[in-house]
Formats: structure tokens, C-alpha cells, sequence
């Protein structure tokens, strides 16, 4: 449970003593009086900055980001870019010390489609995390694409990073569009979570994940943050958590019924998705 609900719960009228109900929340008593400080606005508008360059050249470790910020006249050292990129759940995916790692009591699966030819909707899914800067503020938001055609299955915000919003993400596509061959992730500690895994497994799905510092590994979903930025998020100051869904939920359908493809010879994800479903039932396709 999420501390801001534990905390709603403490009731100071009940029989049971504050320091009893907080043992039974498994709450610490002085998270009682404690509010959370948002990130000062100098952080917030370095954080953008960040997203933006990020988002241009994933590559980048926070020594390249640092230097592209003093380059620009702001006045930063490494270690507090560092911090924000934390903060971001962002790493610079170069080979060596900068990797994203796996949490280190978390078992890794191997790379599964190195030489696969994708030619099927539902044979391969992917899914990965992004930062989303907000007026007053960020959130994470998760997205599950096919491969095959690039459409976005389904997706969640969250403002902390957790594997919650991304197993609520899993659930939704698992009941909505059935269950992929394979299954590919980077190796993030939320998709290497066993609440992750067991709900691939409990579906006979196969697992693959990115290899240290492999950008191309999922180069659709970097393809797909890469649009929804530039057409969408940039293009607006989102006020709050409600006002980036509805953005988001348009751009999405946007994207998958609207939005042509050059990769897909101008059609729409959602017309390539359905087509090759019909063709694999048998059923004629409309010309």
C-alpha cells in the first residue's frame, strides 16, 4: 500500500493508539507528520532539459549530459546530474560502468531475438519506462508495444517507479489482445521483479531482455518515446496527472488508428495489428 493511503488510515479518534495502528501499517510513526518536498524548480527545468537531450541521444551518460549542460550556461557539476537522471530512472546506454543493472538479487533472462524474423503480430512484445515532465512536476509513464505492427497495447502513469503500474499495463494487454510468444524488456529492476515474471510465466510467454547497453535491443520502444515526445508531451505543459492521461490517451489513439508509419508503408499499427491477425485465422483482408 502506498504511504500517502497508510498514513489516511491512522485515525487519531480510534481505541487503538497511534504507535498501534502504525505497527499494524507497517508505518513508521514519524511519517505521520511527514509531507514530501517536490523538486525545486531549478531541478525541474534541468530535468526537462535532461529528458530532452535524453531523449535525442539515449547514449549519453550523465558525463556527456553534464558537459552539454555547462556548454548551455548552466552551472552543474556531475554529481548532481547524476542525482536527477536517477531520479528520471534514466542511465547512459554505453557499454561499461553506466549500464543500466538489474537488481542484483534478480535473475536475468537472455536476449531471445537476435536473428528472429518478426512477421506476425502477437509473435514478439516489448515494453519500457519513460519520464514524463509535467508544469509542477513528472511522472512515469510504461507503454506495451507489438513489434510487429508498433501499436501500443496498452500503457500506465505512475509518479513513483515501481513495478505496480507496469504489472496493471501487463495485465490490461494480456486480457485485451491475448498472450505474445516472447516478451522482451530491458533489465530494469521492475521487469525483473518476480511479480513481473510470474505473470509471463503463468501465461507460457517466453522472456528476453536486453543485453548491457544494448540501445537497439529495443529500438521500437526508444522509436515510440522518441514520437511521443516530440508530437505530444513537448508540445504541452501537462498541469497535472489527469491532464497528461487525457493527452496521453488521445495521442496514443492518435498513434495507433491515425498516425501513418513510413516503416509500414504508410498504413496505421492498428490496420497492420488486425490485418495479419485475420490472415493468421484464415480470414480474407479487405483490399
Amino acid at each position: 500500500m502506498e504511504l500517502s493511503r497508510r498514513r489516511a488510515l491512522v485515525d487519531d479518534g480510534d481505541q487503538l493508539s497511534q504507535r498501534r495502528q502504525c505497527v499494524l501499517l507497517s508505518l513508521h510513526r514519524s511519517a505521520l507528520h511527514y509531507e514530501p518536498v517536490g523538486e525545486a524548480q531549478e531541478d525541474l527545468a534541468l530535468m526537462r532539459l535532461i529528458d530532452e537531450q535524453y531523449t535525442r541521444t539515449p547514449f549519453y551518460g550523465s558525463r556527456k549530459i553534464t558537459l552539454w549542460l555547462v556548454e548551455r550556461g548552466h552551472l552543474v557539476n556531475r554529481k548532481r546530474v547524476q542525482r536527477l537522471m536517477r531520479l528520471m530512472g534514466i542511465e547512459g546506454l554505453a557499454p561499461g560502468p553506466s549500464t543500466s543493472r538489474p537488481h542484483p538479487q534478480h535473475k536475468v533472462y537472455p536476449y531471445l531475438l537476435r536473428g528472429v524474423d518478426v512477421v506476425r503480430a502477437n509473435q514478439v512484445w516489448a515494453t519500457d519506462i519513460t519520464y514524463i515532465p509535467m508544469a509542477r512536476g513528472f511522472v512515469y509513464l510504461v507503454a506495451i508495444i507489438d513489434w510487429y505492427s508498433r501499436m501500443v497495447l496498452s500503457w500506465r502513469l505512475s509518479n513513483t517507479l515501481d513495478t505496480r503500474f507496469c504489472i496493471e499495463a501487463l495485465d490490461e494487454a494480456l486480457q485485451r489482445w491475448g498472450s505474445p510468444e516472447i516478451f522482451n524488456t530491458d533489465q530494469g529492476a521492475q521487469f525483473t521483479a518476480t511479480a513481473w515474471l510470474d505473470v509471463l510465466k503463468a501465461h507460457g510467454v517466453q522472456i528476453s531482455m536486453d543485453g548491457k547497453g544494448r540501445y537497439l535491443d529495443n529500438i521500437f520502444v526508444e522509436r515510440l518515446w522518441r514520437s511521443v515526445k516530440y508530437e505530444e508531451v513537448y508540445l504541452h505543459a501537462y498541469d497535472d496527472m489527469t491532464v497528461a492521461k487525457n493527452g496521453l490517451g488521445r495521442y496514443f489513439g492518435f498513434f495507433n488508428d491515425e498516425r501513418p508509419h513510413q516503416s509500414l508503408g504508410y498504413s496505421v499499427p492498428s490496420a497492420v495489428y488486425f490485418e495479419s491477425l485475420m490472415r493468421e485465422h484464415g480470414l480474407a483482408v479487405a483490399a
